[in-house]
């Protein structure tokens, strides 16, 4: 009797235990069950959020971008102003201070140092700088020439909110030469650096009173040169530069990155001198070599294309070629 009753109960154990692990399983599985439908219908939730979630920071980044582009173009066309420490007193010249009204009214402050008889030189000065910039070269020339140095737009004296970077500018160097044939001056030369030479170039195509053009570090296309500066953006650079065309288009009424000296070059007939460096770390000396190509059908070109000397830095000897250059030209 007492081991039926304990074969029994080792039975009824046996049978617990059997219905025990069931019973958690259907429970472990029931839970599981809840646990999938559950992430399930949380599934369209959370790819909504997740689309929400990249849309804004698509949004946040497309506005960064569109805000950097437009600081960078006010930067550029409104950059701080050079002030350069010299004056004509440095110099041992004296100068009549001229003005000289642009085609949109705008007022351009000019340096006129008159020499009776002689021709006229325009120099022009480079970006960011000021007419002072170039009192050397004036001083140099200014015994044999007429030299008047311009402020160009928005720099030094001048007037006008910004610089179009070559766009207004050739328009003005057209007055600045009104200017001198009003004077008795009608046969002119043209210097500029930089922002200057690009202007030279522009103006050579358009205006024939202008008898030759010496051009230092010009850039050979304002475009090509945006897509250098912002290299660093990889591709990012064309959207970039496309907005800065949007923004000039907006503020100027024009595409100010279409300003091209190449393609003025081209039909250039007057003599150009052009001198570059291959050092130059602010426009790259690609530019001088296109244009070069650019002027290859001018049988009056010039070029010095020199090893050594940063952007801004002439080459030893300059002045006494410029004069040579503009006294063979000009008269």
């Amino acid at each position: 009797m007492d081991a039926d009753r304990a074969e029994l109960g080792h039975q009824g154990a046996r049978q617990k235990a059997r219905h025990r692990p069931r019973h958690r399983r259907a429970q472990g599985g029931e839970g599981s069950e809840r646990r999938v439908v559950d992430h399930l219908d949380e599934g369209p939730a959370n790819a909504d959020y997740h689309t929400v979630k990249l849309a804004a920071y698509a949004a946040v980044f497309a506005g960064a971008f569109v805000t950097v582009s437009l600081v960078s173009f006010w930067l550029a066309v409104r950059p701080p102003r050079l002030a350069i420490p010299l004056g004509p007193g440095d110099f041992a010249l004296t100068v009549e201070n001229v003005t000289i009204t642009a085609d949109d009214g705008v007022k351009l402050a000019a340096w006129l140092l008159p020499r009776a008889g002689a021709p006229a030189l325009v120099l022009l000065h480079g970006y960011p700088a000021e007419k002072a910039d170039l009192l050397p070269i004036a001083a140099a020339l200014a015994p044999r020439f007429t030299v008047l140095l311009l402020d160009q737009r928005y720099f030094g004296q001048s007037g006008g909110r910004a610089t179009t970077l070559g766009f207004r500018e050739r328009r003005d160097l057209r007055r600045v030469i009104d200017f001198l044939a009003a004077r008795g001056f009608t046969e002119v030369g043209v210097f500029g650096l930089s922002l200057g030479g690009a202007v030279a170039l522009l103006a050579a195509a358009e205006d024939p009173r202008i008898r030759a053009v010496a051009a230092y570090a010009p850039f050979a296309d304002l475009r090509s040169l945006g897509y250098e500066l912002y290299g660093w953006l990889w591709y990012l650079k064309y959207p970039f530069v496309g907005l800065l065309r949007g923004w000039s288009v907006l503020f100027f009424g024009h595409d100010i990155t279409a300003v091209s000296p190449e393609r003025a070059a081209a039909g250039i007939s007057v003599p150009v001198l052009l001198v570059a460096s291959r050092e130059d770390e602010q426009i790259p000396f690609a530019h001088a070599e296109r244009l070069r190509r650019a002027l290859a059908r001018n049988t009056r070109s010039e070029f010095v294309f020199t090893d050594r000397g940063r952007h801004g830095e002439l080459p030893r000897g300059f002045d006494a070629s410029l004069a040579r250059f503009f006294l063979l030209y000009v008269r």
